[in-house]
């Protein structure tokens, strides 16, 4: 990473930078009272590189690995585009999904048959939801960063084919990892969670909140 000019300031920051083109992590962040400004990849960045697995990476590993690349490449980001160039500079927070059924990550769909092939997968059984979060902030003349973790269990009923083609076609499943949202339509398909609701929509709340006041944001 490129150094960066800390011009020592008593201001505190009044938003967060978010790393996420999610409007579901924009609407829980919200939730929290926290205000945001999007800092999201331009055409230079090749964002979806990031997401790839590695191997037989394990989904926790996997999630984790993935939210320090984001979080990196948003600091990198931030700093070319002159945003942060004082100590009160604005708290990154960036994050990662994946769904996880035992070893198997669940991620984005490519299409009709892979969103069903998932949702095949998940009828009937318990999956994994993880949600990796990310926080970089200056302090002083360093830059922190630090991270957390959720880990939730998701129930699905029984799923017809039928069930199942008609969730697709009302386009949810796209662009959500495991083919679904919590939030949405498949909410009819769950029958226990355990964990947290908000780590599942993509932004777990309690961790988030933590590492806020880490950042002495809240």
């Amino acid at each position: 990473m490129r150094d960066i000019l800390i011009i020592v300031s008593d201001m505190n920051p009044s938003f967060v930078y978010l790393a996420s083109q999610s409007p579901r992590r924009a609407e829980l962040l919200a939730q929290l009272g926290v205000a945001h400004q999007l800092l999201l990849a331009d055409e230079t960045e090749d964002a979806e590189s990031l997401e790839l697995v590695r191997g037989a990476e394990a989904p926790a590993t996997y999630v984790q690995r993935v939210t320090k690349l984001k979080l990196g490449a948003a600091i990198e980001r931030a700093k070319h585009r002159n945003l942060w160039t004082s100590a009160d500079a604005s708290p990154i927070l960036c994050a990662d999904t994946t769904v996880a059924m035992g070893r198997s990550i669940f991620g984005k769909p490519d299409g009709i048959r892979a969103a069903g092939q998932m949702l095949e997968a998940l009828s009937g059984k318990t999956h994994r939801v993880l949600t990796s979060v990310g926080m970089a902030w200056c302090s002083g003349t360093r830059v922190k960063t630090s991270f957390a973790l959720s880990e939730s269990r998701v129930t699905f009923a029984k799923l017809s084919k039928v069930q199942i083609e008609s969730y697709i076609a009302t386009g949810e499943s796209f662009g959500k990892a495991g083919s679904y949202g919590v939030q949405g339509k498949a909410a009819a398909f769950i029958a226990s969670i355990s964990g947290s609701y908000s780590g599942i929509m993509g932004l777990p709340l309690h961790e988030t909140a933590v590492l806020l006041k880490m950042a002495k944001f809240l």
